[in-house]
């Protein structure tokens, strides 16, 4: 048999069933949820003005109208993007993460690792089964670090609800600034010889590649594991979203321009150090926090403030850091924070003294 034909007829068994089974059904369902999201905004109107009755130019219409139309936008988005995160982190698992980072030197590991901390939705709940991973493959403590930080930070649920609610230009510039961070991050940590506050019991820790099991998963497996994705994410933090967007909806209601332009403006020196202050002791999601900064950047509070404060509350969590001392000696890890705090308010002046 030639090739083409042996190509013809492997098309036939495999790819005419792989499409009709798997891809023209997801075609379908993604033309049912643009044709759905691109009327959110006037179903929302409609609700509020035609069946609620409550006037759109009042502040308890605009506050009402922003909850209905986020709420579903978020949820929509939210639940998009992890779906497709979830078929990619099929193919993507921790262990063939780590076997990728071992051995890489600074600076290229750096910019590797960050990357890879996008397109691998690992949050900072996962800190610590990383983190042993990766220091018993053998990768340098820096290059994990700018992992760690990017993975949480610059992760592909923040970049997708940034482009869908606040635009491109703004996404970009949260993806360019946040790589810089935890790339810089990682090289200033790598430099301060951190192996030595590292606890004991994960430096005795070896990982054996060859205990590894490995399975092949069919494509029916994959599309079962990225639903399964969905609705865990969805339980495990629909209701930081909901009170996020609800926080956003009172913001864009009722807090006057003027008082978010004075605490958050350009103009005070004093607010990207503040928003940062105020960031850190918080503890939310991608999902829970975009809808504030929405709100906020509306008010009047400057692009850079809001960014270092998502930021802060993205990267820098106290749950993170109690997960974190489990395996770190308090002095890495303050060395860890004050980095990235460092890091994140100089994005802050940056994009204010820009724009």
């Amino acid at each position: 048999m030639s090739a083409k034909k042996l190509c013809h007829a492997v098309f036939l068994r495999f790819g005419n069933n792989l499409f009709t089974r798997y891809i023209l059904p997801h075609l379908f369902l993604l033309v049912i949820w643009w044709t759905l999201y691109s009327h959110l905004r006037d179903g929302s109107v409609f609700l509020v003005d035609s069946l609620l009755h409550i006037d759109l130019d009042s502040r308890l219409g605009s506050a009402v109208e922003f909850f209905l139309y986020d709420t579903p936008k978020v949820f929509m988005l939210l639940g998009l993007v992890v779906y497709g995160v979830g078929l990619l982190r099929s193919f993507i698992t921790p262990e063939r993460t780590r076997r990728f980072l071992a051995g890489k030197r600074e600076f290229v590991g750096n910019i590797i690792a960050a990357l890879l901390g996008i397109i691998t939705p690992f949050c900072s709940c996962s800190a610590v089964p990383l983190f042993i991973g990766f220091v018993s493959a053998g990768v340098p403590l820096g290059v994990t670090f700018s992992f760690l930080i990017a993975a949480p930070m610059v992760n592909e649920i923040a970049l997708v609800l940034l482009y869908g609610l606040l635009g491109w230009k703004l996404a970009l510039a949260y993806l360019l600034t946040g790589l810089c961070v935890a790339i810089v991050a990682g090289l200033v940590i790598g430099r301060s010889r951190p192996e030595k506050y590292v606890e004991d019991w994960v430096k005795n820790i070896r990982f054996d590649a060859a205990s590894e099991q490995k399975a092949k998963s069919s494509w029916h497996d994959r599309i079962l594991f990225a639903y399964s994705s969905v609705v865990d994410i969805f339980r495990r933090i629909w209701l930081y979203v909901l009170i996020g967007i609800a926080l956003g909806a009172f913001i864009h209601g009722y807090v006057p321009q003027g008082f978010m332009a004075f605490v958050m403006g350009s103009d005070s020196w004093w607010s990207v150090p503040l928003a940062v202050l105020l960031g850190v002791p918080l503890y939310s999601n991608a999902a829970g926090i975009i809808p504030v900064v929405e709100a906020l950047i509306s008010k009047g509070a400057a692009i850079g403030t809001v960014l270092a404060f998502m930021m802060s509350v993205i990267a820098l969590s106290f749950p993170e850091m109690v997960i974190l001392r489990k395996v770190l000696k308090p002095r890495l890890i303050g060395i860890f924070l004050v980095t990235v705090v460092v890091g994140v308010v100089m994005v802050g002046y940056l994009f204010n003294w820009m724009i």
